[in-house]
């Protein structure tokens, strides 16, 4: 597989709008823990082995642990690993970026109202579609680990 393109040369616009989608991230309501598992899980659906790497040396750095990042696509059946606000978000996570199954259902979003405020939902939702995104790029233009993006 060979890559495609340069995103940066070829839509440098586009690429200034997705850093300020990460610049608005950095300074969100929600965790570098809660932002990485979303990061980390949504590459997983997406299969984008790129994004993967990058996010679970990320998490470590954060102080994730090792075994979280091994059960994340098994967190329903990883009983006591994640607390329930961190499944809440997994659930929104996973929902979103399969939205052409079922979209975000009600259930969801209201079990998340239990935990978060509607502004660090929002947040979520916006952690869940940026790191879309970035999976959809990477993706498509063939990046492969180790190569930079722009």
């Amino acid at each position: 597989m060979q890559k495609r393109f340069n995103i940066k040369a070829a839509a440098p616009n586009a690429l200034k709008a997705m850093i300020g989608l990460e610049t608005y991230l950095s300074q969100c309501s929600i965790s570098k823990t809660t932002k990485e598992l979303i990061k980390i899980r949504a590459s997983q659906i997406n299969g984008c082995a790129y994004c993967i790497n990058i996010h679970t040396q990320d998490a470590i750095k954060n102080g994730e642990t090792t075994q979280r990042i091994f059960l994340l696509n098994a967190w329903r059946e990883a009983e006591g690993i994640f607390t329930e606000e961190e499944k809440a978000v997994l659930a929104i996570t996973e929902e979103i970026t399969l939205i052409h199954q079922n979209g975000l259902a009600d259930d969801t979003y209201t079990n998340a109202l239990q935990f978060f405020s509607e502004t660090q939902i929002a947040d979520i939702i916006t952690a869940v579609i940026t790191i879309n995104l970035w999976n959809r790029v990477v993706l498509s233009t063939h990046l492969l680990i180790g190569q930079s993006l722009a």
